[in-house]
């Protein structure tokens, strides 16, 4: 058996015990680095060092350490309560708002599970309060993380942009924002009327809309509750932080994660008991995991792997037909796995086969991308579980099934329909 395909099988069987078992999939990741690198590859431990994403791990602890600080100070609550009180009384557009938060939240750099952890128990304890579908909010909160994902100042729009670039693909961040944007949009117009959207128009909003300040809301919990809806000094810094960060990025084309832990560590010097309990929120579990799958995929680029896979895929003969395998993969795996992992891994593998240009590669890396990450709803990923976990008032046996078809049926539909939106016509 070659090298090359010992290393893929590792990789599957990487996927499988972290599916199966619920261990990391970066910690099996870089034990796999270790093993293929050293006993199959014959590199030194330097020559596997040396693909640890360091600029990466940068931006993942950066930007999740401000938005934790953001979610500890309470910036996230007024935010998403300040977005509920715009709506009035129009119970209908909750769904929506819920859209538009983690929308905003991924696009301007929140790690996707982030965001859905903040949103998603506030949106299904509204789901549970006001009798909307949890199917629905659940989905909408999910979907609009996903809309908002690929922003070029993002967590998957800088991962998806910068191995394009690495790999010297042609590419284009508007397209693979836009591509995201747009089917994401869809989806959840086609689930707001399938879930009985349209019937929470008839349907009054029975808590009064509070007032700007003061005593407007009706209790504790409620989205008019003072604390929450209070602008503090430190809600105020970290509103005007996030503004700079947005700045520095787009305007300034300054390093996202260099310019989040600046902000974020400004903010703790004022407040550094907000910043004791936000440092233990980093998610290290999806820092762990996506470092671990890049720096097995470089071990993978070094040895030849990913030359011989690219090789292979492109043996199909059927340049389109090998295009919408290599989607339906990213659908698959991602529905239960990780959604970064898989990409970091399939655009790689599918450089040799990108570079004999009978496939646009902008086309086919926008529909990998929507592919791996709409299914993102699975209860089997991270914001499914979450989504599954903020539930209220339901038979959770019943929520896990529904959320398993839905995701079944994004695996399914998904792939072929941005394949015939994105790679087929060519155009890209």
């Amino acid at each position: 058996m070659s090298a090359e395909l010992i290393s893929i099988l590792v990789l599957v069987v990487v996927f499988v015990i972290a599916t199966t078992r619920s261990i990391n999939m970066g910690a099996l990741a870089f034990a796999a680095a270790f093993g293929v690198g050293t006993l199959v590859a014959d590199m030194k431990t330097d020559d596997i060092f040396k693909g640890f994403p360091g600029s990466l791990f940068v931006v993942l602890v950066g930007v999740t350490f401000l938005f934790a600080i953001a979610r500890a100070n309470g910036t996230t609550d007024w935010l998403v309560h300040r977005a509920i009180r715009l709506v009035g009384g129009r119970i209908a557009l909750m769904p929506w708002v819920m859209f538009a938060i983690t929308g905003v939240l991924t696009a301007i750099g929140a790690v996707s599970p982030a965001a859905v952890a903040i949103v998603a128990p506030i949106a299904m304890g509204f789901a549970a309060k006001y009798r909307i579908s949890p199917l629905l909010m659940g989905v909408m909160v999910v979907h609009g993380a996903q809309a908002g994902g690929f922003s070029p100042i993002s967590i998957y729009g800088t991962i998806v942009n910068g191995i394009v670039d690495k790999e010297g693909l042609p590419g284009s961040p508007v397209v693979l924002f836009l591509a995201s944007l747009v089917v994401n949009l869809l989806i959840a117009v086609v689930v707001f009327v399938v879930c009985g959207g349209m019937k929470l128009a008839r349907q009054p909003l029975d808590v009064p809309v509070p007032a700007r300040t003061g005593g407007g809301g009706s209790g504790g919990d409620e989205p008019g509750d003072d604390e929450s809806t209070t602008l503090t000094a430190p809600r105020i810094a970290t509103l005007l932080g996030l503004a700079a960060l947005v700045v520095a990025a787009l305007v300034f084309d300054l390093d996202v994660g260099l310019a989040a832990i600046t902000v974020a560590v400004l903010l703790s010097v004022v407040w550094p008991e907000t910043s004791k309990e936000a440092i233990t929120q980093i998610t290290w579990p999806t820092v762990l995991l996506i470092c671990g799958i890049l720096t097995y995929v470089a071990v993978l680029q070094t040895m030849g792997t990913i030359k011989w896979a690219g090789d292979s895929v492109a043996g199909v003969g059927a340049p389109l037909l090998a295009a919408l395998l290599i989607c339906y993969i990213g659908a698959i795996v991602s529905a239960f796995a990780s959604s970064v992992g898989i990409m970091g891994a399939l655009i790689p593998l599918a450089v040799p086969f990108l570079l004999q240009g009978e496939v646009s590669a902008i086309g086919l890396i926008a529909a990998l991308a929507v592919s791996a990450t709409v299914v993102d709803v699975s209860p089997f990923s991270t914001n499914g579980a979450l989504v599954l976990a903020g539930a209220q008032d339901v038979d959770r046996d019943r929520f896990f099934k529904q959320l398993m078809v839905y995701g079944g049926i994004m695996v399914a539909a998904a792939p072929p329909l941005v394949w015939l939106a994105l790679v087929v016509p060519g155009i890209w």
